[in-house]
């Protein structure tokens, strides 16, 4: 009886599994399935663990954004930004190895191992306004926006150098991404807004 019952259970994980690309131990508890059936689903080879606490069916199609799926996962509080955003949104040609997240000021850094990770501290508006939702392998993965993620390219122009920034405002304005009262207004609220005049000036000449 058990024997069927634990069989039972492990069908239902891997239909969660079906239907969530990425599987975390607490959508299980949601339904009320033990956790432990887990590390049974792995060991059998029904399931794999692809990062800490993450799994998913073995050989599926993930994609190429995974990794941003998987750091928001673990990092419940933090919002994909500055490169890791701008691949989202197809600006630029940056292919960043790491995952870039802004957590808030006093949040204690996560330590993930992989994907590697990048955090970025914001406070305020800075960190909530301009995000937006994205779904990547079924999480839903919040994103800075694309006039948020330029305006925030300027305001790190230290951390990821001013031709990125300038990059993605031209890259971004000619793929018609992006408005000129967006820019100002998150040109605003990251308080760059004298740094980005001249080159927000030039691109709408």
């Amino acid at each position: 009886m058990a024997l069927n019952s634990n069989s039972t259970l492990e069908q239902t994980a891997l239909a969660l599994a079906a239907r969530q690309p990425l599987l975390r131990a607490r959508d299980l508890a949601e339904q009320g399935l033990p956790t432990a059936i887990l590390s049974r689903l792995v060991s059998s080879g029904k399931l794999e663990r692809i990062a800490r606490g993450v799994y998913s069916l073995p050989g599926r199609t993930l994609s190429e954004h995974r990794s941003l799926a998987e750091v928001s996962l673990r990092v419940p509080r933090g919002v994909v930004c500055l490169l890791s955003a701008l691949r989202v949104h197809g600006i630029g040609t940056q292919a960043p190895f790491e995952v870039w997240m802004a957590i808030p000021h006093h949040s204690p850094t996560p330590r993930l191992g992989q994907p590697a990770l990048r955090a970025v501290r914001m406070s305020g508006a800075a960190l909530t306004e301009g995000i937006e939702s994205v779904v990547i392998d079924g999480v839903k993965v919040p994103v800075f926006n694309t006039a948020k993620t330029v305006a925030d390219c300027f305001k790190y122009r230290n951390k990821i150098g001013l031709d990125v920034a300038l990059e993605a405002l031209h890259d971004g304005w000619s793929q018609r991404k992006l408005t000129m009262d967006a820019l100002w207004h998150y040109a605003t609220v990251d308080r760059v807004a004298n740094v980005m005049r001249p080159y927000l000036e030039s691109v709408a000449a």
